[in-house]
């Protein structure tokens, strides 16, 4: 059975969860329930009480039954993995006769609205399973167009920037945010052989782990590219060296200190089946909380840049190649505002009703996001691409004179060698990297 998971919030939506993750619950609700049973035994001979005609306390295979007197009517939750398969709560009773407990009423599949003839499970699951090869498609290309743009920024050593360097930075985060969903579907969605359900929980424990930390780790370096755009365009001078230390404590420092928060919180107040459910709304918010935030500070300092460039577009004493530049980087900017997680807000809160389009979004779209990312950062960036050519006239010398490829929309300078100034094509090469915006 495939199963579709919010890569975000990881909430678990679908059909059923994994077989190995009910039964977990089930036996953790069978162990608690004896353990009270038996305490109820024992505390009853300590206290020398005779024991009161009526029915002893049981375990029914699904439910826990309290001792209690004949004529009394005993009512319980429905049982936890029910409501693992429903999402609804609801209530069974059972009467104390002379004859012993009476049967379960109402049945425990209408009360705890099981119903397994319902047509719109089958559409559901349908419809996650067209989900699941979309998002298998985006993740896939989306790795492979990051990896190629990976070895090309690496390769070069004109390439070799501050700002490229974040480049890096974030390409790794999203192939280990890609790699993270192909781990994770392939641990949690390998098999329901209850046989192997304990050998797998510390496994598919720590990949959620993993898991969780990729994501933190990608939408923290996607403020990490909004903080140094927004830096570099606010200070005119700073030490690029410190700031690329900073970013990368930042990048990959503190979603390590939050998921190990997070993983101990779970440990001790939520350790239920793989972690793949999070039930527990204040332990969640560990992870959500600062994700909301980062991506709340993103979209406010891309704000203050869009100002920031129509004040210096407004500005009589700029230059025409300077305005060109700004211009540019505007449109650049606006293109780049939604693939920063805007919509990851937007559904947050979004009710049980709104659930399927926002797994579309988190899932479907969101898994191209690296694709998108690469190109922009990578194959579309003027320098890139003259490199690119150089090294290829090297290999065939008789080919077109060098020329770019298309116009550097999006490799816009904040600045530049004034005329007059005269450098040599490595340093202006350099120099161009470290002021080129995208």
């Amino acid at each position: 059975m495939v199963l579709a998971m919010s890569e975000d919030n990881s909430e678990q939506v679908g059909s059923h969860p994994r077989l190995c993750d009910v039964l977990q619950v089930l036996w953790a609700e069978r162990d608690q329930c004896l353990r009270d049973l038996a305490r109820e035994r024992t505390e009853g001979l300590a206290m020398e009480q005779p024991t009161p005609a009526g029915c002893e306390g049981q375990w029914d295979n699904m439910s826990c039954w309290p001792s209690t007197t004949t004529g009394w009517t005993v009512e319980v939750q429905c049982p936890r993995f029910l409501q693992m398969l429903t999402g609804r709560n609801g209530s069974l009773l059972r009467n104390c006769t002379q004859g012993g407990w009476s049967e379960t009423f109402p049945k425990p599949d209408v009360a705890c609205g099981v119903d397994m003839n319902n047509l719109s499970n089958e559409k559901r699951h349908a419809y996650l399973l067209r989900l699941k090869v979309m998002y298998t498609v985006g993740y896939s290309s989306s790795l492979v167009m990051l990896l190629a743009a990976l070895g090309i920024l690496c390769a070069f050593r004109r390439l070799h920037c501050t700002r490229n360097y974040i480049h890096m930075h974030l390409f790794v985060s999203f192939i280990l945010r890609a790699l993270s969903n192909f781990i994770k579907d392939a641990v949690l969605f390998s098999s329901d052989d209850a046989a192997s359900c304990d050998a797998q929980k510390v496994g598919c424990k720590l990949v959620m782990v993993f898991f969780q930390y990729c994501i933190m780790a990608n939408y923290t370096w996607l403020l990490v590219e909004g903080l140094y755009l927004h830096t570099i365009l606010v200070i005119s001078f700073f030490s690029e060296r410190k700031c690329l230390q900073g970013f990368v404590a930042l990048g990959w420092g503190s979603p390590a200190i939050l998921v190990t928060l997070w993983a101990v919180a779970r440990y001790f107040l939520e350790d239920d089946g793989c972690w793949d459910i999070n039930a527990n709304e204040p332990v969640w918010w560990v992870i959500r909380g600062p994700v909301i935030l980062s991506i709340l500070i993103n979209f406010i300092l891309f704000i203050n840049i869009l100002r920031i460039l129509m004040k210096k577009l407004r500005t009589q004493e700029t230059r025409g190649t300077e305005v060109q530049h700004y211009k540019r980087l505007a449109k650049s900017t606006l293109l780049l505002i939604p693939l920063f997680g805007i919509h990851y807000i937007i559904f947050v809160f979004s009710p049980e009703d709104a659930m399927e389009i926002k797994l579309f979004f988190e899932l479907a779209l969101g898994s191209f996001q690296g694709l998108v990312v690469a190109v922009l950062y990578c194959f579309l960036n003027g320098e890139v691409q003259l490199e690119v050519q150089k090294k290829w006239r090297q290999w065939h010398p008789r080919e077109l004179p060098l020329r770019p490829m298309l116009s550097s929309s999006y490799s816009n300078g904040t600045g530049g060698f004034t005329p007059g100034t005269t450098a040599s094509p490595s340093e202006q090469s350099l120099s161009t990297c470290r002021t080129s915006i995208i």
